[in-house]
């Protein structure tokens, strides 16, 4: 196998100079070489490779099947090296050039993904991977080192990740925009007497705070629909029902929709939110960066 160095690095650069321009002549303008220099390195390169790259007809270069293949793995390795050199500017910015991140469904619509992209956009060098799951799942996951960090609903525990308390935020009620409901300055638990309700069926519908609540206040209802938290807003906006859901999911999924109304709700529901991370994270640049970036954020969903 020829051995690579700087030189044999260099004779392949003009190579794909010379294989783009299809003429020395040509290669040796783009390049600012003599046209025997470029002839040189190309008898050079053909010999340490034991290939014949062109084909030398009435002074013309025809290029061979192994040059089109040569000069297709070439730009495979200047791919690698420019990703290479983007990790390398993250490395010096944020210690890390590979951020893994869970996060449960209720902010993985719009708050961690507008996350990601802020920090994509302060640097293209990251190489991000985002999982969506359940608070059990992201603690899991974030302790087996499967992810870096994860964002999760409190209250959770753990023996060996820190946890972070972001925000606490009160449920809002979800109603369609031409029910009997939309018009109040809010709902109250008493409201949902007889109302069809649309509830989230992740992680355990029977610990559902609303529920409880309903329960516990002896509300009668017509019925309920269970579904995913990513169709509830759809579900209610098609008049199935009425919800009641943390604030932030339902504006994420609700960005430029207007078929449902957002009302306060009483008696209040708290919904917190955290971040947690494994302990020899607790100084990655990264993580200020995402803090930062966060309280941003949720300034906005409080507007």
């Amino acid at each position: 196998m020829p051995e690579v160095n700087i030189h044999s690095l260099k004779a392949l650069a003009i190579f794909k100079t010379l294989f783009e321009a299809g003429t020395a002549s040509q290669a040796a303008r783009t390049l600012g070489i003599t046209q025997s220099g470029v002839s040189r390195s190309l008898a050079q390169l053909e010999q340490n490779l034991g290939l014949e790259l062109f084909l030398r007809e009435k002074n013309r270069l025809v290029a061979t099947p192994e040059a089109r293949e040569l000069y297709e793995e070439i730009l495979r390795l200047m791919g690698n090296i420019e990703e290479l050199r983007h990790s390398v500017l993250a490395l010096k910015e944020f210690g890390t050039s590979r951020l893994r991140i869970a996060a449960i469904p209720g902010l993985a619509f719009g708050l961690v993904p507008r996350l990601i992209g802020a920090l994509l956009e302060d640097s293209r060098g990251f190489s991000i991977s985002f999982d969506m799951m359940s608070s059990h799942d992201v603690l899991r996951e974030v302790e087996s080192s499967h992810a870096d960090i994860g964002f999760v609903t409190l209250p959770v525990s753990s023996r060996v990740l820190r946890i972070e308390e972001w925000l606490t935020t009160q449920a809002r009620c979800l109603v369609p925009r031409d029910h009997p409901l939309s018009g109040r300055a809010q709902v109250c638990i008493n409201d949902l007497q007889d109302q069809f309700l649309v509830i989230s069926n992740q992680p355990n519908v029977g610990a559902d705070p609303l529920l409880n609540l309903v329960a516990s206040h002896g509300i009668h209802i017509a019925g309920k629909t269970e579904a995913n938290i990513g169709a509830i807003t759809a579900l209610v906006a098609s008049r199935v029902g009425i919800s009641v859901m943390n604030p932030i999911t339902a504006a994420d999924q609700l960005a430029g929709r207007d078929e449902v109304v957002m009302l306060p709700f009483s008696p209040e529901i708290d919904f917190s939110f955290g971040l947690v991370y494994r302990e020899n994270w607790k100084h990655a640049r990264v993580l200020e960066f995402i803090r930062s970036c966060g309280r941003e954020l949720l300034r906005e969903y409080a507007r």
